[in-house]
């Protein structure tokens, strides 16, 4: 079975870009589900219900949030009502959507979990160790396979999360940074992991910005309003390939198109 998770797609650009690719990609690559965070696809910040629903029409299984998942206010009633759209698990629970869900795929059902880093970013959210042990306690008999997106800043939780559900979770994979890093590998105890999958959005930007926009930002330390950035857009991100029998990635490729 071969899963494909999608770097943070940001902006209308990038799910144009998708809309025409990803369908073709999917055949080209036999990919039987694909996973993508989606929380800047507004340009930069938030995701709206129409957003969503392209990006589950171009060929998206799972749509994963992070810190901006709530920016755009609108996406509240669908993340209630579609099953294929997930936000963090240890933000507060009354908030509008869940944390995880189970998805059919190839006759398989796949639990997606989502879960936000507190290293450098969000302190006071629930601790992302405790909050996915409880899903999976409780979703215990209920999947076949499970895939974790860690939403977080700092490499050293990304790894220690994947480095505690080693064999436990199939496929782990970090967002949030916008960069992709080339520590792809198949941790000891059989799961696929990448510290973070890079950006889907545009080429010539700081991680999907505007440059001079942050430039001018960074260098002058006055608030200003962030935009996004024109030009090419690349999409990146894994690949990774799991042996159904014995529940083992057997292996996690990078790539971009």
């Amino acid at each position: 079975m071969k899963i494909f998770a999608i770097g943070d797609v940001v902006g209308s650009a990038a799910l144009a870009y998708l809309s025409e690719r990803l369908w073709k990609f999917r055949e080209q690559n036999r990919i039987d589900f694909v996973v993508a965070n989606g929380e800047n696809a507004s340009e930069i910040h938030g995701i709206s219900s129409s957003q969503a629903k392209e990006l589950i029409a171009c060929g998206v299984d799972l749509i994963t949030l992070g810190n901006h998942g709530f920016a755009n206010k609108e996406i509240y009633n669908f993340l209630c009502d579609a099953r294929e759209i997930i936000r963090p698990a240890n933000f507060l629970p009354f908030l509008p959507g869940s944390g995880y869900t189970i998805i059919d795929a190839c006759g398989y059902r796949v639990l997606g979990i989502n879960v936000m880093g507190n290293v450098f970013m969000a302190q006071s959210l629930a601790c992302p160790f405790d909050t996915v042990d409880k899903i999976l306690k409780r979703e215990a008999g209920n999947y076949d396979f499970s895939i974790l997106d860690v939403h977080a800043e700092s490499t050293s939780e990304k790894l220690a999360i994947a480095r505690y559900f080693d064999g436990r979770i199939n496929i782990i994979f970090g967002t949030h940074t916008h960069v992709q890093t080339a520590d792809e590998q198949v941790l000891p105890k059989g799961s696929g992991y990448i510290t973070d999958l890079g950006m889907s959005g545009p080429v010539d930007s700081i991680i999907g910005a505007d440059a001079a926009t942050v430039i001018e930002r960074m260098r002058t330390q006055i608030p200003c309003s962030m935009r996004i950035a024109g030009g090419a857009v690349k999409v990146y991100g894994a690949i990774f390939e799991l042996d159904t029998s014995s529940g083992r990635v057997v292996s996690v490729e990078r790539v971009s198109f």
